[in-house]
């Protein structure tokens, strides 16, 4: 039978890991170094490595309850690899449904031991985040050119071009969300706990700009993430039956 938690699957996604790894040392070492070639004030930079090394970790549990998330169905060595390169809960795990759904499973809610639909949701999890990986480098430039220049002749209308892009962006996966709306209240339960996160996302930032909470900033997500599975554990229950 085929275990997504094999040994060998762990093996490939650790030398994966510890490449990006290495390669963040590599460079980390490279720009101290160079700093003190300049004769950059080495304290700040030090206070400054080390004050980027603490706000990592509160972007961290997001990613964590991701890895967690889909190693449900996707053992660990897949969703770990996934999500400490390149990749986000809000593209992977209805990325993994979709296919899943397409292959004819309709809950994700025990470990895929199949290899053909364990290879079909890895091959769809990748070759959907890939793109980016060429148009980046390609188009970035080009893109930031054209909205900097909307942005200096209008700056108003340069705002709504971005809000408009990140609500499209949203609304790319909204329809999960709303899928089974017709299934009765049970249906609901998905948009009642959209609605918990945004409201405890709210809190959040209403402390950030009226409290000066500014620490707030980089754990607002991981807050609202947590907050909405507690929810969900319970409003599940006493809805869904």
């Amino acid at each position: 039978m085929f275990n997504p938690s094999s040994t060998f699957l762990f093996v490939l996604a650790g030398l994966v890991i510890v490449f990006v790894i290495a390669q963040s040392v590599f460079f980390l070492v490279r720009a101290y170094r160079r700093g003190k070639a300049l004769n950059m004030d080495m304290k700040q930079i030090r206070k400054m490595i080390i004050s980027t090394a603490v706000f990592t970790f509160a972007p961290a549990v997001s990613i964590l309850l991701g890895v967690i998330t889909l190693s449900k169905f996707l053992g660990l060595p897949l969703p770990w690899l996934r999500l400490s390169v390149i990749g986000a809960i809000t593209y992977e795990l209805p990325a993994a449904t979709t296919t899943a759904n397409a292959l004819g499973i309709g809950s994700l809610s025990t470990t895929i031991t199949d290899p053909e639909v364990y290879t079909a949701i890895a091959w769809v999890m990748t070759l959907g985040i890939f793109p980016g990986l060429i148009w980046v480098p390609l188009f970035i430039k080009k893109i930031q050119g054209g909205l900097v220049k909307l942005k200096n002749k209008d700056s108003k209308w340069g705002d709504i071009v971005m809000t408009a892009l990140f609500l499209g962006m949203i609304s790319a996966f909204l329809g999960m969300v709303f899928a089974d709306i017709r299934d009765g209240l049970k249906g609901w339960i998905p948009i009642f706990v959209l609605l918990f996160s945004a409201f405890l996302m709210g809190i959040c930032g209403i402390l950030v700009k009226k409290c000066n909470m500014k620490w707030l900033e980089n754990y607002a997500l991981p807050i609202s993430m947590l907050g909405a599975m507690v929810f969900a554990v319970f409003i599940t229950p006493l809805i869904g039956g």
